[in-house]
This record gives structure tokens, sequence and C-alpha cells, in this order.
């Protein structure tokens, strides 16, 4: 393998890392960032959201830096919020503007009129994928993969999983990831917390589809994500099954 150095392009909506050229697999990072551009701004009631899943993945953008960096690859980071628009829906999802989190309004989105929607799709969303959609031009990577993180929490409940391998079409691929992950003591399963089956790969399944890729996604809980120590023995795992 050829190495490269690493180089950092950086857009109003999206971050290109290149860590190399010849790796097999492209990352994308659909929910990296919570930053809120100008002219947009967190009101007193939004508050509540900043700095927790509803704004962004945490520990996503960190697990997709280092993955990268492990297997010389190229990785695309969003760089807003998935509150001001959901790089990961397509545009005429219910939830590309989500308007309520845990039962209140989200007033970001509650009247959004249809210059400040056509702002935010020309401004951030559509150019988040034309820089995917230029990333994987360039690569001769076969597999993009899609990095996210969910939380240890939901509607009350504990969540014991610790990753999750999101599949549509790729199903062998998964299980394959699914079993070397688990020989590494982790709690494991396919399709969960959410299936890749549910349109919930919108980014990776729409340009692997576009360039003749494969397409897969990992799902790590983010009390494990934003730890160093997990993402040391998480990342060369997951890079020996998948380069």
């Amino acid at each position: 393998m050829r190495t490269h150095p690493s180089s950092v392009e950086v857009g109003e909506a999206w971050e290109v890392l290149r860590e190399g050229e010849d790796a097999d697999v492209l990352v994308t990072c659909e929910h990296a960032s919570e930053r809120l551009p100008s002219p947009w701004r967190w009101t007193d009631a939004d508050a509540r959201l900043v700095g927790t899943h509803w704004a962004y993945d945490l520990g996503a953008a960190d697990l997709a830096r280092e993955y990268c960096a492990a297997i010389r690859s190229t990785a695309v980071l969003a760089r807003f919020s998935r509150l001001l628009a959901d790089a990961n829906r397509p545009e005429d999802s219910p939830t590309l503007f989500r308007a309520v989190a845990e039962g209140a309004p989200i007033e970001l989105n509650v009247e959004i009129d249809p210059d400040d929607a056509r702002r935010r799709l020309e401004d951030y969303h559509r150019p988040f994928h034309a820089a995917v959609d230029r990333a994987v031009k360039a690569s001769r990577a076969t597999w993009l993969l899609a990095m996210h993180t969910f939380t240890p929490v939901y509607e009350g409940t504990h969540r014991a999983l610790e990753l999750g391998v999101l599949f549509d079409r790729e199903e062998a691929m998964a299980m394959r990831l699914v079993e070397g992950l688990a020989a590494h003591g982790w709690n494991v399963a396919p399709n969960e917390p959410y299936s890749g089956r549910a349109g919930l790969m919108h980014v990776v399944d729409t340009h692997a589809t576009a360039h003749g890729r494969r397409a897969i996604e990992i799902e790590v809980r983010q009390d494990l994500a934003v730890d160093p120590a997990f993402r040391a023995r998480f990342v060369p795992a997951l890079a020996a099954l998948l380069r």
C-alpha cells in the first residue's frame, strides 16, 4: 500500500479528511457535528438539545477520523447539526427538519418558511451530498461505511447492545462483521438498534447505488464511542475486519 500525507479540506457544509488513496472503504459521518451556523441560533428553549444526540451523534466524528487514519482512507463529515437538516434523510422525508424532541417542540424547526427550507437544502444538505459524491467518484473503495452512534438509554430503558451493524442488501458482510466483533466480546447485533432496511442508510445507500459500490453502517453506543480507551480497542478490530 502506498502512503500519502493526510490532508483536510473544509467547506461550509462538509469536511473531507484524506489519509490515503488505496483503502477499500470510504467513510461517511452524517451526524458528526452539532454546529448551528449563522443566521440560525439555539433559542433558550432549544438549549436543552445542545450536547445531546438530538443535535448530533456523540463520538461519531472521533470514530470516523480514527478509523479513516487506521486504514489510510478518506472520510467525509458533515459540519452542521442534524437539527438544521438531517443529512441522512432524503429531501422529502418528514424528519428532514425534525419538529419535536422528547415530546416538546424544537423551536428551530416549528415554523420553517419555504425560503428557510430552501437555504438549508442549498447551502448544507445538498453540498454535503455533493462532497460525498465527489469523494466516491475519486475513490477506489468498494465499500461505503457510515459511522453513527446511538444513545445508551432509550425511552427510559437501558440498552445492553453495544454495537450494531446496519445493512440493506449486504447481509453476508454484515454477519461477518457481527461475528467478528462479537468474538472480541462485544454485544453486537445486525440491524439493531435500527434497521438498514428502513431507509436509515440514506447517504451510503444513495451514493453506493449511483456509483456501483456497496454500503454498510456501524452504530456504536455513545457512552463507548466517546471513550478513547474503547476506541483504541474498537478501531483496530473494525479495521482488521473491514479495510
